[in-house]
Order: C-alpha cells, then structure tokens, then sequence
C-alpha cells in the first residue's frame, strides 16, 4: 500500500513538471505570437507613411523616377513578405530604397524646409526606433524559446507536442545594419 502511495506521488510530480513545462513553451510561444504582430503593426505604419513621404518629395523631385519606383517596389515586397526571414530580407531592401530618397531630399532645400515633409521625417524616425524595439524584444522572446526548446528536459515536451523553434528576426546585409539617415 505504501508502495503504491509513493508511486503515485512520483506520477503526480512527473505530471505536475510536465503540466509546467508545457505551459511554460506555450506562454513563451504566445509571447513570441504577440511580438510578431507588434513588428507587423509597426511595419503597417511604416508602410502606410512611404506614400505620403514618396509623394511630398516627388512633388519637389519629379525627375528621380528610378527612386520612387523603386521605393514603392520595396514596398509592395516588403508588404508581401510572411516569414521573418523574408520579412528581414525585404525590409532591409526596402530601408535602402529609403535611404536613397532622402539623400534625393537633401539636394533640395525648399524640400528640406517644407512643414509636411519634416513632420514625415520625424514620423519616419520614430518609427524607425519602434521597429528597432519591436524586433528587439521580438527576438529576446524567440531567444528565451529556442533556448527553452533547446533544454533537457523541456526539449522532450516540445517535441512530444511539436513546438518548433522560431527563426530570429536578423539583417541579413551589413549595409541594412545602418539607421535610415532622417537628419537633415
């Protein structure tokens, strides 16, 4: 009897540390979930700000076609993109082609001074570092999962009920690694 009383407790600990460890992946799975669709509401903001930025600068610039074309073509890819590794990719595509409409922004003072195009600016810079949070914490949550997923013995939890590792939200190209230039 006591024999079967021990036992029993020992399964009701295993079950109790398994019940742990799996709402543990969940809840770090659902963090991971939620920081995601952070990075996708920041970029949705970023998106819906390059038209607005790309119009106001073509009104002064209309001869840099090539820019605008290929700001919007970024644009539309980066908005296509579903993984994080596609998404980083296009994004960082994308911030070149930024890149080069600023620079076509400086050659223009009256641009420079105009109201709108500061009050984009700005925007556009505070994005910038929203996004850069929002991929930051993004890839701490993918961080504290994989590592999680990664551990004896939660690992043999994951696998029993299928939890995969995420893929970080990285930049690909060193040249990507640097901040639009907003400062005029």
């Amino acid at each position: 009897m006591i024999v079967l009383i021990i036992l029993i407790a020992i399964l009701a600990v295993i079950a109790f540390a398994l019940i742990g460890i799996y709402n543990g992946l969940v809840q770090l799975r659902v963090r991971a979930d939620n920081a995601w669709a952070d990075i996708d509401v920041q970029l949705k903001r970023r998106y819906d700000l390059i038209p607005n930025l790309v119009e106001t600068v073509k009104g002064y610039a209309a001869h840099e076609k090539g820019t605008f074309e290929n700001v919007a073509k970024f644009r539309n890819a980066a908005m296509a993109a579903t993984t994080p590794a596609e998404k980083s990719e296009a994004e960082g595509q994308l911030t070149y082609a930024l890149r080069g409409l600023l620079a076509v922004a400086e050659a223009y003072p009256q641009l420079r001074a105009s109201e709108q195009f500061q009050s984009l600016q700005g925007s556009l810079s505070g994005l910038e570092d929203a996004i850069q949070n929002a991929r930051r914490y993004y890839n701490a949550v993918v961080r504290d999962l994989n590592t999680k997923i990664q551990s004896f013995p939660t690992n043999i939890v994951a696998g029993m009920f299928h939890i995969e590792q995420r893929q970080f939200f990285d930049i690909t190209e060193p040249a990507q690694r640097e901040p639009v230039a907003v400062k005029f």
